[in-house]
């Protein structure tokens, strides 16, 4: 390359910004945040916008354990040794669905001192005993069909995702 193809290459210098024309005005950064009201929820969401949710944390877990228990029945039905793939895919489930009920329970009982902590705290507690069941499971369990454990447990963990389409 040539010098003056390569100049034309480099980025040309430019003056720096000025400090005082960028400078950032808190009171300009205030925006004023104005609700909606009531028809332009309902505009916007929907008819049903101040109706509750039917889906509880107590159902997600509800549905969650009958489907370990229905995942559970289809590994024994096709499954070449039934018993212990019927048992991994139930402590699969169960490794989906306790750590959920575990904090469904704190939620229950925190009542009205529900707090950001709190739901931290509940989501610690809830990744701290899933490792703690894998972990009882692979030691303790020598017959363990991984591959139905697994299974069984992602799908009870998209059972949330159903929940919310639901809602």
């Amino acid at each position: 390359m040539t010098d003056e193809k390569r100049s034309n290459l480099e980025p040309k210098p430019q003056a720096p910004a000025r400090a005082t024309s960028e400078v950032w005005d808190d009171e300009q950064a205030q925006e004023t945040i104005v609700p909606l009201t009531r028809a332009q929820a309902e505009r916007l969401f929907g008819p049903d916008v101040g109706r509750a949710s039917r889906v509880t944390p107590f159902r997600v877990v509800g549905a969650q354990v009958l489907l370990s228990l229905v995942a559970a029945l289809a590994w024994w039905l096709l499954s070449a040794s039934p018993r212990d793939a019927a048992v991994s895919a139930a402590l699969g489930g169960m490794i989906g669905w306790l750590p959920g009920a575990l904090f469904a329970l704190r939620l229950r009982m925190s009542g009205d001192r529900l707090s950001v902590g709190s739901l931290l705290v509940g989501e610690a507690v809830k990744v701290a005993t899933t490792i703690a069941l894998f972990v009882a499971i692979a030691f303790g369990y020598p017959g363990v069909h991984w591959i139905a454990l697994l299974v069984t447990f992602v799908l009870t963990l998209k059972v949330y995702w159903l929940a919310m389409a639901l809602k």
